[in-house]
C-alpha cells in the first residue's frame, strides 16, 4: 500500500516563521542593548524591523513575551561566547582563567552596546514579574558556572582547601560590575587592564604551589580603555 507524501507547504511555513521571530528577537536584542529591556515595545521593533505590528504581535503575544525572549537569546549567546569555549580548557584554575579572558572580551565590546545583565538588573531589581523572574535564573545560571569552575580549582589542588569560593565568586563579579561603571560610565581609561589585574589579585591570595602558572600578559586582552 502506497504511503502518501506529507505536504512540505505547512512545514516550509514553520521554518519561515522561526527564521522571521529570529530577525526579530535580533532586532529587539540590538535595540534593548542600546536602550534597556523597558524600552522595547512592539512597535519600536515593528519599525526597526520594517514589520506591521500585527505582524511582530504573531510571534510575541505581549511586549513582555518579547523581554522574556530578548533576555534569553542573549542568555544563549553569552553561553557561546563565554561558557563553553572555556571547557575546553583543563579544570581547575585554567578554566576559570578561560571564563574570565572570554568574560572579558565580551565586557570590551558591551562597554560600548551595554549589557542586558545589568541594565536588566537596575531596571527590575523592585519589580517581580516574569521578565525579572528571566533575567535572575540567566544570571544564576552563570554564577553558578563560575562558582564550580572555582570549586573544581580546589579539588584539583590549584586553590587552598580553605578558600572561600563564594567569596571568590563574589569578587570576580564583582569585578565585571566595577569594569562596566568606570568604563562604560565613567569612562576612565585603563579600567580593562585594572581589572584583569583584580583578578590576578583575587586568586593569588589563595593559589596553592602547584597552581598552574597564568599565561603571559601579552597573550591576554588588550587594554583598549
Amino acid at each position: 500500500m502506497a504511503v502518501n507524501a506529507v505536504p512540505a507547504k505547512p512545514a516550509r511555513a514553520a521554518q519561515k516563521g522561526q527564521q522571521t521571530k529570529a530577525v526579530i528577537v535580533d532586532a529587539a536584542l540590538a535595540l534593548a542593548a542600546q536602550i534597556g529591556l523597558e524600552g522595547l515595545s512592539i512597535g519600536a521593533v515593528a519599525e526597526i524591523t520594517k514589520m506591521s505590528k500585527s505582524g511582530v504581535f504573531a510571534h510575541f503575544g505581549s511586549r513582555e513575551e518579547l523581554q522574556i525572549s530578548v533576555v534569553r537569546e542573549y542568555h544563549a549567546r553569552f553561553e557561546q561566547e563565554v561558557f563553553f569555549p572555556a571547557l575546553k580548557a583543563a579544570r581547575g584554575l585554567p578554566r576559570l582563567r578561560a571564563m574570565f579572558a572570554n568574560w572579558m572580551k565580551r565586557t570590551s565590546t558591551e562597554i560600548d552596546s551595554g549589557c542586558i545583565y545589568i541594565s536588566g538588573a537596575s531596571e527590575f531589581d523592585d519589580r517581580p514579574g516574569p521578565v525579572r523572574d528571566a533575567l535572575v535564573e540567566s544570571v544564576s545560571i552563570w554564577q553558578a558556572a563560575v562558582l564550580r569552575a572555582i570549586v573544581q580549582a580546589k579539588s584539583e589542588g590549584h586553590l587552598r582547601a580553605d578558600a572561600d569560593e563564594r567569596q571568590i565568586g563574589f569578587e570576580i563579579h564583582g569585578l565585571i560590575l566595577a569594569l562596566h561603571y568606570e568604563a562604560r560610565f565613567l569612562q576612565v581609561p585603563g579600567s580593562i587592564g585594572r581589572a584583569n589585574i583584580g583578578f590576578d589579585n583575587i586568586l593569588a591570595r589563595s593559589a596553592t604551589a602547584e597552581a598552574p602558572t597564568p599565561a603571559p600578559a601579552g597573550r591576554r586582552l588588550k587594554t583598549v580603555r
